[in-house]
């Protein structure tokens, strides 16, 4: 017997998103579909809320619903450091170790020939134009990936003629692994062991 036609559609939808595959799509959807109304209610509205009012930073290119994001604003942070992640998920894995206290640049993506992205698609320009800004020193946290390494050096032959201290995070991180996947013991290791590029 075929499904209905609406929870085709919710399958569909569910399936687009990463990590969920055929089957988990229509767990989730008939999840759903058992689901109280008030629940499911609850989950779009939070769905429509974070469209609307999730944006990015218009200073550090971060996740925020206030323009300048939190870590711009503050008053407590050195804006003479400059720590460069990749993703917005990434400063959550470095302010997990209550150690760093500077700021933050989020590139959005990392420098990818096979796919297609390179510097032009990234958040280069904002960077330059803070590092000009009186910055002391730039702290590549890119992850530890073929395209992590490459964006890195990028950033630092950039950087470096700018005449800003650039240095890249320890390699207390596995290659090959995310930011966001990394332990605060981990993340404290490799922001401590930073070396310049």
């Amino acid at each position: 017997m075929p499904l209905p036609d609406p929870l085709v559609r919710l399958i569909e939808e569910l399936q687009r998103l990463p990590g969920i595959g055929p089957k988990g799509a229509q767990r989730l959807a008939f999840h759903i579909l058992r689901t109280p109304l008030e629940q499911v209610e609850r989950l779009a509205g939070a769905l429509r809320e974070v469209k609307e009012r999730v944006t990015y930073c218009t200073v550090c290119n971060n996740i925020t619903d206030v323009d300048p994001c939190a870590y711009c604003s503050s008053d407590g942070r050195d804006p003479r450091i400059i720590c460069v992640v990749e993703e917005p998920q990434n400063v959550s894995a470095i302010e997990k170790t209550r150690e760093f206290k500077g700021m933050y640049h989020v590139l959005l993506g990392a420098l990818s020939p096979l796919q297609g992205i390179g510097p032009d698609d990234l958040k280069i320009k904002g960077l330059l134009g803070r590092v000009n800004e009186g910055v002391n020193e730039v702290i590549l946290a890119t992850n530890p990936n073929v395209e992590g390494e490459a964006t890195a050096i990028y950033l630092a032959r950039l950087l470096k003629p700018l005449g800003v201290k650039v240095t890249r995070i320890a390699m207390g991180v596995p290659v090959g692994s995310d930011l966001e996947y990394a332990d605060e013991v981990t993340m404290h290791k490799s922001m401590e062991g930073r070396r310049e590029v």
